[in-house]
């Protein structure tokens, strides 16, 4: 079976090989190819690669190629985790945004509006080409903004593009094991948009744990959602929200404490991994060490400026092992082999959530088997959910018209229109700023 990698240059492929290297069932993955613009970056990651498949026979066979079509021809799946225009771009979509008071997180707020209107067009040029080049192949979308992206790709590949995101499954995690619960044993009833979700229930043998949670204040506030969000705001809403909705629930702090640090997060991440692609090419670099010592850190520092705007301390130990690279797996092994399965994903909503219509893609448990992700009936949101929900889908809605019209009046509505922009005129500043400083935003008009 063969698996294309798009973004195959990027930091997080190795966690992704090193689940394929730990499955070694019948009709696992057995030739990867790692698609990058870089060539420097596809071959310090290969250099990862091979030391992490030396001890371990039958490991899948790497090829990199910096010609799309050639990665796409004959895939069974396609990851996706494109970065268009870098961590630098990233860098100054945090610049732009945090300029004009505002929010400039990669997926949230202007910042994620920005990322959009350049992956987008990106995006559904890559869907064409697999429906054209593998009409066969299903698309596992980890490119962000995930939910926007996935929908985009999905007005082309329908249901064969899924996307995914390992931020539902840490959550999950950390709610079933401070219930002392098998996580792989709890149903989890969670619900919404990527990063802008909530969990309502954890059913353990049937029965809702979630209850004797929220009830408890000391095992409320012994977790990373209890921490950032404190103990009295997660009873007052009787749910455990998606810790990017720290950004929404206490957005004046969140943009005080990146405006003050030393670097924001893209600035950061550009420069630490500017430094692995550097280190890792030198002669004698041992390349996997390296790249361990850099996702430490990098999975050390996540969310930091959050974690200290609401005191939580430290990420705990169990938190810094990822978890996308997992879903991924699953999700395949499910297709390709039909080992059916349940995993929270994002998927078309179909008649889900009854406050969206049915091309919206929405993040939900689904059923996945050989016919590919299936999502679960799930209760109405809470007002206060549903209108946050049903207002960011919005934008994202805009964003994709402003994508395929190239008008730049609609890019200017999709900023102006997010519950973390507040002035239309912020909103005019925002397009003028970012399409000075992207040239791929040059096609809005």
């Amino acid at each position: 079976m063969k698996l294309t990698i798009l973004g195959g240059g990027g930091f997080r492929v190795p966690l992704v090989y090193g689940a394929l290297l730990a499955d070694r069932a019948e009709g696992r993955v057995t030739e990867v190819v790692l698609h990058d613009l870089d060539d420097g970056r596809l071959s310090a990651v290969a250099r990862v690669l091979a030391e992490q498949a030396a001890d371990v026979p039958d490991a899948p066979t790497v090829t990199a190629t910096t010609d799309l079509d050639e990665a796409l021809t004959g895939a069974d799946f396609v990851f996706s985790a494109i970065r268009v225009g870098g961590l630098a771009g990233r860098a100054d979509d945090e610049r732009v945004a945090l300029a004009e008071g505002v929010l400039g997180q990669e997926t949230v707020g202007a910042g994620g509006i920005a990322f959009g209107l350049r992956t987008v067009p990106v995006a559904v040029d890559i869907a064409r080409r697999v429906a054209r080049l593998a009409p066969d192949a299903w698309v596992i979308n980890f490119t962000n903004p995930a939910g926007l992206v996935t929908e985009a790709m999905s007005r082309h590949l329908g249901d064969r593009v899924i996307g995914i995101c390992d931020s539902p499954v840490g959550l999950g995690r950390r709610i079933a094991r401070v219930l002392g619960a098998n996580p792989k044993e709890a149903w989890i009833d969670y619900v919404g948009l990527n990063h802008l979700g909530w969990v309502r229930g954890l059913h353990i043998a049937g029965r809702d744990e979630l209850p004797r949670l929220l009830a408890d204040p000391d095992l409320l506030g012994s977790f990373e959602e209890g921490k950032l969000f404190g103990v009295d705001w997660l009873q007052s809403l009787g749910a455990i929200p998606n810790e990017y909705l720290h950004y929404y629930y206490f957005n004046r702090e969140a943009v005080r404490a990146y405006q003050q640090a030393e670097k924001t997060r893209g600035a950061f991440l550009r420069d630490q991994q500017a430094h692995f692609y550097e280190a890792v090419t030198e002669p004698g670099a041992k390349a996997l060490d390296v790249w361990d010592r850099t996702r430490a850190e990098r999975e050390a520092t996540y969310m930091a400026e959050n974690r200290e705007t609401a005191g939580a301390g430290e990420r705990d130990a169990d938190d810094l092992s990822g978890g996308y690279e997992k879903v991924a797996l699953a999700l395949m092994r499910a297709i390709a082999r039909d080992e059916r399965t349940t995993l929270i994903l994002n998927v078309r909503n179909r008649d889900t959530l009854s406050a969206l219509d049915g091309e919206a893609v929405i993040e939900v448990p689904c059923l996945v088997d050989a016919n590919g992700a299936h999502p679960v009936a799930v209760a109405p949101l809470p007002d206060h959910a549903t209108g946050l929900v049903c207002a960011v889908k919005a934008v994202e809605r805009e964003v994709l018209a402003a994508a395929e019209s190239g008008s730049r009046t609609t890019a200017v509505k999709a900023f102006a229109l997010h519950p973390l922009v507040d002035s239309v005129n912020v909103a005019r500043r925002l397009v003028e700023g970012y399409t000075s400083v992207h040239p791929g935003l040059g096609y809005l008009k």
